[in-house]
């Protein structure tokens, strides 16, 4: 029994040491973060750094942070920010985002993103080069403001990225998010009609992204992976009427010009047209011209009322079966 008690002594002493080695450790890191920005001419400061979670967790508790690029002219300040790891492996690392707005100050102005609920999870395989296995993000509820104005928000967004059992390099990604909601501003800005749908039903995407290697910490000390290969399996919007469906398969060299195919499905497409000519962005006068030329691209898929669009990218050109539509966009990660 003596022995049974000294044991347990022995592992709960090593224990807190472990606790107290993780939570140095884990300020040095961020102390080091914040000194590495301001060596290169940023402002990086923050009041107060807590330490707390003991005996599971190693939990940074942040307040007041300033983030602001001297050459950017930008500006972010946190009101608060959690960063933390279970004890036993730093590698799975949660991220917690202040409920209080978020600041964004630049030469444009003023805009604040307010986030309920959010947050964020890093898991990382064991190694030196901490080869990320999942990362994902959620928020019951977001919205960015511009000034007074709403620029955009949602509900019940989440987003993961998780590594392929099959190749290291590949990624499957799924992105959902329901009401998501163009404000005044944005609206003003798409021109889009007063008595249209306020919000969108759902806005899903999923797939597959193939890099030339996995993301890891060279990703930061060195240069980021680049994607070679999209599987796009789906991305569906369902706003109002409208009901829109994109699908890729695409490769991409190393001067990141795509090559491959994008499907683009729309369901009451007429509905397109009556928004684009009640907004200004289609004059009436070419609504006849227009409306002629995609009744007659949804009759070659069976149903009038649906457009399936199949766009081709080859030798740096998007095509629409012989028809050049223009450049293709470059796919490269700064």
């Amino acid at each position: 029994m003596r022995r049974l008690i000294w044991i347990t002594l022995f592992v709960a002493i090593l224990w807190c040491a472990w606790w107290v080695i993780f939570g140095w450790g884990l300020k040095s890191a961020l102390d080091t973060w914040f000194e590495d920005r301001r060596s290169v001419g940023w402002q990086a400061d923050y009041t107060t750094l807590e330490l707390r979670g003991f005996p599971t967790r190693v939990q940074a508790d942040l307040t007041d942070i300033v983030l602001a690029g001297t050459g950017s002219g930008l500006l972010i300040n946190l009101p608060d920010l959690s960063i933390g790891a279970p004890t036993h492996w730093p590698g799975d690392v949660t991220l917690f985002l202040p409920s209080d707005p978020i600041s964004f100050v630049s030469h444009e102005g003023r805009s604040t993103l307010q986030v309920l609920d959010g947050v964020a999870d890093l898991q990382l395989h064991p190694g030196p080069s901490l080869e990320l296995e999942r990362i994902s993000a959620s928020a019951a509820v977001w919205s960015l403001q511009t000034g007074k104005r709403t620029v955009l928000s949602a509900q019940d967004t989440t987003l993961t990225m998780d590594q392929s059992k099959a190749s290291a390099n590949t990624y499957t990604f799924v992105a959902t998010t329901n009401k998501l909601s163009p404000g005044d501003a944005a609206r003003t800005a798409l021109r889009l009609p007063t008595d249209w749908s306020v919000t969108s039903e759902t806005f899903t995407v999923s797939g597959d992204i193939s890099f030339d290697k996995p993301w890891d910490i060279s990703a930061l000390e060195q240069a980021r992976p680049q994607p070679r290969r999209i599987n796009l399996e789906l991305a569906e919007a369902v706003w109002s009427d409208l009901r829109l469906f994109f699908a890729a398969d695409l490769t991409i060299d190393e001067a990141g010009t795509p090559t491959g195919t994008i499907n683009i499905q729309a369901e009451n497409w007429q509905v397109m047209l009556d928004l684009a000519e009640r907004s200004g962005a289609l004059p009436s006068g070419f609504r006849q011209q227009a409306e002629s030329e995609l009744s007659s691209l949804a009759r070659f898929s069976g149903d009038p009322s649906a457009l399936d669009v199949q766009m081709n990218l080859r030798g740096g050109f998007m095509f629409v079966g012989f028809i050049p539509v223009g450049p293709a966009p470059k796919i490269t990660l700064r």
